[in-house]
């Protein structure tokens, strides 16, 4: 007999006598009743955020909302200007940027946590082999190092401390300092233990699941983005940002 495909997500919008979604009904269970954070959760996981983590949760929605002109906003506000009539198109080019340098490095900071969890034993000993794995593989750490926050970043340090006084067990906190501090042992200096390696740690404490946890920076910078694309139609950017293009020298490769 042939499976038909199947979803446990929500109702689709062809059924009118139903609107549900994870098993709650949208209108009696969820509209009104919980937060967008909450929801998102419970959309993503299948499970009920637990109260005590919500505020540590909302906190990992927020943190990389903005800051400043970004190259991901720089995109969005450039898309713009060349269509101004479509404030999603902006926004999305600029979501597409969150990844392996830019703002998403959470998923492989996590997935590093989860399998040193994981794996159970010392947890220096694992992350001794991180760094052998990663300087064989001449490979940054994900999560480790930041342009401008040095020693430490104070949005992880934040991003913990929310965290442990919602009650998380703190176990992947806990080993994402461990790996600094190797880090560190085998550098001779330190490297900075970054937000998105914060990220990586505290949504595993919370049970987000790691295939995802990029998704977390992308709904929450594409917020941002449109704030970035509204203030580019009152106030715009992008006629300094192609002045300054235009004054970029060029160098004819034949000349010496």
């Amino acid at each position: 007999m042939e499976k038909k495909p199947f979803t446990q997500i929500g109702t689709p919008t062809s059924d009118t006598d139903q609107f549900r979604m994870r098993g709650r009904d949208v209108l009696g269970e969820i509209l009104g009743e919980k937060s967008f954070s909450e929801t998102f959760y419970l959309l993503v996981t299948g499970r009920e955020l637990p109260q005590n983590y919500t505020r540590t949760f909302d906190a990992c929605m927020v943190i990389l909302m903005d800051h400043g002109i970004t190259p991901t906003a720089l995109v969005a506000r450039m898309v713009h200007d060349s269509l101004p009539e479509d404030v999603q198109l902006p926004m999305i080019a600029g979501t597409m940027m969150v990844g392996n340098k830019f703002a998403g490095t959470m998923a492989g900071a996590g997935a590093i946590f989860r399998e040193g969890v994981d794996a159970g034993g010392d947890p220096r000993e694992f992350a001794v082999s991180v760094i052998k794995r990663h300087k064989e593989e001449k490979k940054f750490i994900p999560g480790y190092g930041h342009p401008y926050y040095f020693p430490t970043d104070p949005r992880t340090e934040k991003m913990f401390k929310i965290a442990l006084e919602a009650g998380v067990s703190g176990q992947y906190i806990s080993l994402a300092k461990v790996l600094a501090e190797e880090i560190e042992q085998s550098r001779g200096k330190p490297l900075t233990l970054n937000v998105t390696g914060a990220l990586g740690a505290v949504l595993n404490e919370v049970s987000f699941p790691v295939e995802v946890m990029r998704g977390v920076a992308a709904v929450s910078r594409a917020a941002g983005l449109i704030g970035h694309v509204y203030e580019e139609m009152k106030n715009p950017i992008a006629p300094a940002v192609v002045d300054f293009i235009n004054n970029i020298e060029y160098r004819d490769p034949d000349l010496k």
